[in-house]
């Protein structure tokens, strides 16, 4: 049984290291200890980060404790921080801390995104790195589909963000800008046509977020402070 155990979560480590904002975190950290800060902590969040990284010093936020979280997910958090965002009120989390900051998916659904983003880059150390993944421009254009490929698919979106508008933000505020751009997964991009099939297969909808990266939905900034 342990056996079992043991290939399953080597399995989920494997596939959950694809996911783009753990590769940019990969090749930081490899399997170095480190602490991440991660703006949006819903969805099991902290299980997948503690999967791909089990020596990281996880920190989470979010407006609420349980959204798509189980009693583990919480447990795997080493600290969690339950606030609005749009409040810019960041005093209980602390600050020169972090080696890395990843907001993925939480910015389009801020009128402010960018104060927030001001306002949480003095809690990354000198040295740290910041990964920021939003809906870009593009995605306005794209059709309406199931689980969210327009960006107006989704109520919640406020504001659409871009490359140039945050590479600006993060450079007058001491970061350097490393890589940026359209979110091009080749690994979501081959497995495409499997979870098409599995969702067929399954009785499922096809969910929008499967043609994200073929069709260019989300861009990212993979940034460094000063």
């Amino acid at each position: 049984m342990s056996g079992f155990y043991f290939l399953r979560m080597n399995s989920k480590a494997f596939f959950s290291s694809f996911i783009t904002k753990f590769s940019f975190l990969k090749k930081a950290f490899g399997n170095s200890p480190f602490r991440l800060l991660d703006i949006g902590a819903g969805n099991h969040s902290a299980t997948k980060a503690k999967t791909v990284f089990p020596n990281c010093e996880y920190h989470g936020v979010d407006m609420e404790r349980d959204y798509n979280n189980t009693e583990a997910d919480l447990n795997a958090m080493d600290a969690f921080y339950e606030m609005d965002l749009t409040r810019l009120e960041f005093a209980t989390i602390p600050g020169n801390y972090f080696d890395a900051i990843q907001i993925a998916h939480v910015i389009e659904h801020l009128y402010n995104g960018d104060e927030v983003i001001k306002g949480l880059l003095p809690k990354l150390k000198s040295g740290g790195y910041i990964y920021l993944e939003y809906p870009g421009q593009k995605s306005t254009r794209l059709p309406s589909m199931h689980g969210t490929l327009n960006f107006k698919d989704d109520p919640t979106h406020v504001r659409v963000y871009s490359v140039k508008e945050l590479t600006a933000l993060l450079e007058a505020n001491g970061c350097t800008v490393l890589k940026s751009g359209l979110r091009r997964n080749r690994w979501f991009i081959m497995a495409m046509p499997f979870r098409i099939i599995k969702s067929w297969a399954s009785g499922k909808k096809l969910q929008g977020n499967i043609f994200w990266d073929v069709l260019g939905f989300a861009e990212f900034v993979w940034a460094k402070k000063k």
